[in-house]
């Protein structure tokens, strides 16, 4: 690469694989938790949503902002909502009846205010509200983008080593500066 230059890639490069990052924000410290696997299951999210839910006080109220992949709506994590913040009601039959009937019944309960875990989705084409999205064009501008790794296992380990850098020297909460003016003239 040299200033004034197009950007190439070496004609041999190879891909050896990919690998799914489900991640969270903290808002509040700008740390990042992250898992990276070979799939982005219901299962996955499921997974680290509990990691994530058990790893603060069980009384600690969370507002999750997701965008909106079916993972996120799922039957697990309706139930893990409910399991968590201590409803004993029957969340009836997925695909049939009840809150897990359909996506649109497993939203409604996980928007539901009086819930001690509150999920807010971002409208489609608007993934900039949602912090969790600028960190990935941190993480790709920063490690990604220019880089070449050998394995899949090379990929995990130096996006794990770059999630506790991140954490130790450059997290902190983004600042919003959109100060509300019509974006039009």
């Amino acid at each position: 690469m040299v200033p004034g230059k197009v950007e190439r890639h070496e004609f041999e490069y190879r891909r050896h694989g990919t690998q799914a990052l489900i991640a969270a924000f903290d808002v509040t410290t700008g740390e990042v938790e992250g898992v990276i696997g070979d799939t982005r299951s219901e299962k996955d999210f499921a997974r680290f949503f509990k990691a994530l839910l058990n790893s603060a006080d069980p009384d600690t109220r969370w507002d999750i902002v997701c965008d909106n992949l079916d993972i996120h709506l799922s039957a697990s994590v309706v139930r893990l909502v409910a399991r968590h913040c201590g409803l004993k009601r029957r969340l009836g039959v997925k695909g049939k009846s009840g809150v897990l009937a359909s996506k649109k019944t497993r939203e409604v309960f996980l928007r539901d205010p009086t819930h001690r875990v509150i999920f807010h989705f971002t409208p489609k084409h608007a993934s900039w509200l949602n912090q969790i999205e600028i960190w990935f064009s941190i993480l790709a501008r920063k490690l990604l983008r220019r880089s070449s790794f050998a394995s899949k296992s090379e990929l995990r380990t130096k996006i794990e080593q770059f999630i506790a850098c991140f954490n130790r020297t450059m997290a902190k909460p983004f600042r919003w500066t959109y100060a509300g003016k019509p974006l039009t003239a």
